[in-house]
């Protein structure tokens, strides 16, 4: 005999097979639409990533050239006649455009498409002031890339460990992308980029090279700091102020930039004209955009050269000024090359200074050399203490003074500077090498303590510095350590960012293969078997966050029609 089974059985098995129909049909559309990453999106999340790049490159570039914020504003200066700080706009650029930036990429990861309509505009924005930026002070001040690749010996080491850190996090994102993705070629491009940029900051530190890693016991004596313009950032340049600050900083000697007034007077001035750093606007209106060689002594003399320090704070160091202070900054004159050559003589140190030519018409066009060799003689101060770097008249100068020191401020071959009797070399320090060091070497203008330690490592003998007073803080380099510490800590940050980077994509398999596992049929076929009403509501959750729409049946009629509720 037949058992046949009760009719609420058959209108289970009915509405658990519209169900299942039903949902089967809108789990293979979600499937098919899950990955829904277009390729507008893909062309978007590329523009942004580029423009990320070259914004941190633009940013760290402007990070380390802090050592030639003075020269850059100066060369502002030549160029529209008016001083102004031009780096502040550019840094408060820069970091805005920067956060911005930043701001998207992480959005991005949440959703591209919003982020795509929203951000559009501003990222081309940033892109191309950026872009503007970056061929402006190449064509300007290209020589200041040369920073990049300098500072990159000193933070090297630091900062592969801090992008092989940004990488190893990004696996979980990596990771999570791989195991919700379904296709299959979509998978493998994602974990080939993602291994690329992993394995070569794995082996990136066989390229990276820094004279700071070294046996600490080949470590040579301190540079030798020369105060460039005395100490410019306590006192107005070229001024006996500037000088005596700086020789209360213990530098072992002096450099100024000088000019021959009209009436044969050496003279200590940076610029062409008068205008930046004295009160020639308003003692001499007309005379104002002249040639500061086009002066004589007398009115030279009658000049102020301290108030424009006060006015226009270039170095933001005024505020920590006393009263006092201020009166004797506000009430400098311009200096003479002889006055500053006996300051010199008198503290025993070494002095060293550029000449510039008068103009053409100028009376002393022609005897310029020569009035400056009887000022030097003229002073007092020891030969052997003076740096001569004018190489007009080499010869006749080494016949008059043999004393001097020749120093040349070109960069030339080491047999072409011993034909010359040349004993010395100022360079600007990025156009300096290894085969300098087989001649006594003045780098200028150094400011900053990492550029300052990165010398110190390689042998460095001496710097020219306009901030003598924060390098005179650093008594030892920023860091050293030897080939077998960088290379421990080398093996021991690939080995830990492994190990992270394999558990995070195990965890990440796991964790997304058990959602994956509960599809539309398995979540009602268990809810027909009388599970627990926990387990039936915990099954339902992860087909809701599936983003799968949940249909329930509201009521089985004994007709075999079904009543259903659609639930969002």
């Amino acid at each position: 005999m037949v058992k046949h089974q009760p009719l609420q059985v058959y209108e289970r098995q009915l509405c658990l097979s519209c169900l299942t129909g039903i949902y089967g049909c809108r789990w293979k559309r979600y499937q098919r639409s899950h990955d829904d990453t277009t390729k507008w999106e893909c062309l978007w999340s590329f523009i942004l990533f580029c423009t990320f790049s070259l914004l941190l490159v633009w940013f760290y570039f402007w990070w380390e050239a802090h050592n030639d914020y003075s020269e850059f504003n100066w060369f502002l200066y030549n160029r529209s006649g008016e001083w102004s700080d031009g780096t502040v706009p550019i840094l408060a650029a820069t970091a805005a455009g920067f956060t911005y930036i930043a701001f998207l990429m992480v959005s991005c990861n949440c959703s591209v498409a919003v982020i795509l309509h929203c951000g559009f505009i501003g990222v081309t924005v940033a892109l191309l002031t950026t872009a503007i930026g970056v061929i402006s002070v190449t064509q300007m001040w290209g020589e200041e890339w040369d920073v990049v690749w300098i500072s990159l010996q000193a933070t090297g080491p630091f900062l592969h460990i801090g992008a092989l850190a940004a990488v190893t996090a990004l696996a979980w994102l990596v990771a999570g992308q791989m195991a919700r993705a379904e296709k299959t070629r979509f998978q493998v491009m994602v974990l080939l980029i993602y291994l690329s940029v992993l394995l070569t900051l794995y082996f990136i530190p066989l390229s990276i090279t820094s004279p700071c890693i070294m046996e600490r016991g080949s470590l040579k004596a301190a540079p030798a700091i020369i105060g460039h313009q005395g100490a410019p950032m306590l006192a107005p340049e070229n001024t006996l102020l500037s000088f005596n600050r700086a020789l209360q900083r213990n530098v072992s000697g002096l450099e100024a930039d000088v000019t021959i007034s009209l009436d044969g007077i050496p003279f200590l001035m940076r610029d062409r004209t008068l205008r930046r750093t004295t009160n020639v606007r308003r003692v001499f209106p007309d005379r104002q955009y002249d040639d500061a060689s086009l002066f004589n002594w007398t009115d030279l003399s009658s000049l102020n050269a301290g108030q424009w320090f006060l006015k226009d704070d270039p170095f933001w160091t005024v505020q920590y000024m006393s009263t006092s202070e201020r009166w004797s900054v506000g009430n400098q004159t311009v200096c003479s090359l002889e006055q500053m050559l006996k300051l010199a003589a008198k503290s025993k140190s070494s002095a060293v200074f550029t000449l510039r030519r008068p103009p053409a018409n100028h009376p002393h066009r022609h005897d310029w050399v020569n009035l400056t060799l009887d000022t030097v003689l003229r002073s007092g101060i020891p030969q052997q203490q003076v740096m001569w770097t004018v190489d007009s008249n080499r010869e006749m100068v080494r016949n008059m003074a043999p004393g001097l020191q020749q120093t040349s401020v070109q960069k030339l071959p080491l047999d072409t500077l011993h034909h010359k009797g040349i004993s010395r070399v100022l360079l600007r320090y990025n156009q300096a090498s290894a085969q300098d060091n087989n001649i006594s070497l003045t780098l200028y203008s150094v400011n900053e303590p990492w550029l300052y330690s990165l010398l110190w490592c390689s042998g460095v003998p001496s710097v020219s510095s306009e901030a003598p007073q924060v390098l005179r803080k650093v008594h030892y380099p920023l860091w050293l350590m030897s080939p077998d510490e960088y290379c421990l800590i080398w093996i021991c940050t690939d080995i830990i960012s492994f190990a992270v980077v394999l558990g995070i994509f195990i965890f990440q398999k796991w964790r997304m293969s058990g959602m994956r596992s509960y599809n539309p049929e398995q979540i009602m076929l268990s809810a027909a078997v009388r599970r627990s009403s926990r387990d039936v509501n915990i099954m339902k959750e992860k087909l809701i966050f599936s983003g799968v729409v949940f249909i329930r049946c509201l009521d089985c009629h004994s007709d075999g029609t079904h009543s259903l509720l659609r639930i969002h």
